[in-house]
């Protein structure tokens, strides 16, 4: 083929693999000399600065090799806080010999993304998965052959005891099949079990015994089927979609929360958090959180009830005073929304307009939402436009730490399900559907939802 390497291009092309593993097994060899939390590599990737090894999980972040989650073991660059690896992605031979989806020539590894590669005006694909996914791959120079690190490194067997009781063998031939334990038809290499045929996709072979997703207070655990839980769950709490009891799910036993696989697995739902640090009983929620609002005054009424009536709010340089002289046209500071009696609080400086309704002095410092897998920080901007509505807001806000979603208090409020006398049936707030379009005004927004009846009809 015009464009490919000849004999001795593809010759001095090993020896330089067989170099590159030689430094990489002299920098391995080094490694076990310091500390294993100091642990470093050089990769071919990422030549400009070492990784260093981390051996507990990194939240909210995925493997630039394989372009999936990192739930454990990785490396990363400390200077480029973009660049992380699964472990098993950074310690992947820089080649492969006699691979069984093709034994005559060497593989090497590289990214798929790299531009001299193939031969000018081609391109291939993944010979399993017949897709360019922008990733690590393996790479035959002569024949422009290209296996995908996930699609050609099944392992020989696998351990796969939370979804099957025997050991699980890839069967190295691309075809159509019903996974076992998801229960959807799909095109690929399954695992299977030689001793009583069970068969199930790769993915599914990894699957966690144990997750928690955003919508729920509770983990989820990982069944085989419904029936044996003699639940009346129908649907899947996240899509809303029927659920085939029959196959494995991911079940709440104490609410009767039921969910699909892929559904519990995604990205939006599958909430980052540490199982073995969760205490579901927890509550975010308090009359005052003293790192945001501090109490100076309180009075005592005459059924013993305390009240605030002078706070220091974390959103405002000046103390705020209990009042019910509800002013002309002004808005509160935090929700912007109207000040209507009996009480809200202002600024006790008399030069200062600067207002905050009650319920926004008692809004929880950190909260979780089903619209988003991370806690969510209240904060007090000048300007930030809203993940829910897409709509731009000032006063206080709901953002997170590890990404760019922010929420803004009304929408921070909104509930999880809604009873409408447009529809038969209860609404769910989406995060699956979110590009679906309202079917009374046709636009992607939530406003007709509150809108009062007498406009409908």
């Amino acid at each position: 083929m015009a464009g490919n390497l000849g004999e001795e291009d593809q010759t001095q092309k090993a020896k330089e693999v067989q170099k590159e593993q030689q430094t990489e097994a002299e920098t391995t060899d080094h490694s076990k000399s310091v500390p294993k939390e100091m642990k470093q590599l050089q990769h071919f990737m990422h030549p400009q600065h070492p990784l260093v090894f981390n051996e507990d999980r990194i939240y909210g972040t995925s493997c630039w090799g394989c372009r999936e989650r990192i739930l454990g073991p990785s490396y990363s660059c400390k200077k480029c806080i973009w660049f992380h690896l699964h472990k098993s992605c950074a310690e992947l031979p820089l080649g492969l010999l006699h691979h069984p989806l093709h034994p005559l020539h060497p593989l090497i590894l590289i990214y798929e993304g790299t531009d001299h590669l193939e031969p000018e005006g081609e391109k291939s694909n993944c010979e399993v998965c017949k897709e360019m996914r922008w990733e690590y791959c393996y790479f035959c120079y002569r024949c422009n052959f290209k296996l995908h690190i996930k699609c050609g490194s099944l392992a020989p067997t696998t351990e796969a005891t939370k979804v099957h009781h025997h050991p699980l063998t890839p069967y190295w031939k691309w075809m159509t099949f019903t996974c076992d334990l998801c229960g959807k038809e799909d095109k690929g290499m399954p695992y299977v079990c030689t001793s009583c045929g069970f068969g199930i996709h790769r993915r599914c072979a990894n699957c966690p015994d144990r997750l928690k997703v955003v919508r729920h207070n509770h983990p989820l655990n990982l069944i085989h089927s419904l029936e044996l839980h003699q639940s009346n769950s129908q649907l899947c709490q996240l899509c809303f979609q029927k659920v085939d009891t029959n196959y494995g799910l991911y079940y709440c036993s104490r609410c009767d929360f039921v969910a699909h696989l892929d559904c519990a697995m995604s990205e939006g739902n599958m909430e980052d958090v540490n199982l073995l640090e969760l205490n579901v009983d927890s509550k975010f929620d308090q009359f005052f959180d003293s790192e945001i609002c501090e109490v100076i005054k309180t009075t005592v009424g005459e059924d013993g009830t305390e009240t605030a009536t002078e706070i220091k709010h974390f959103s405002h340089r000046h103390h705020l005073k209990l009042t019910d002289e509800v002013p002309n046209n002004k808005i509160c500071d935090g929700c912007v929304r109207a000040i209507l009696p009996p009480s809200f609080y202002s600024c006790v400086k008399s030069n200062c307009s600067f207002f905050l309704h009650i319920s926004c002095t008692k809004l929880s410092k950190i909260i979780r939402h089903p619209l988003h897998q991370h806690p969510l920080t209240l904060t007090f901007r000048n300007y930030q436009s809203c993940d829910a509505c897409d709509q731009w807001c000032n006063g206080l806000g709901y953002e997170c730490d590890i990404c760019d979603f922010a929420l803004d208090v009304q929408c921070s409020l909104t509930s999880n399900t809604l009873t409408h006398a447009c529809h038969e049936h209860p609404l769910y707030l989406s995060i699956t559907n979110y590009a679906q379009k309202c079917s009374i005004c046709d636009s992607k927004n939530t406003k007709c939802s509150v809108v009062p009846l007498v406009n409908l009809f």
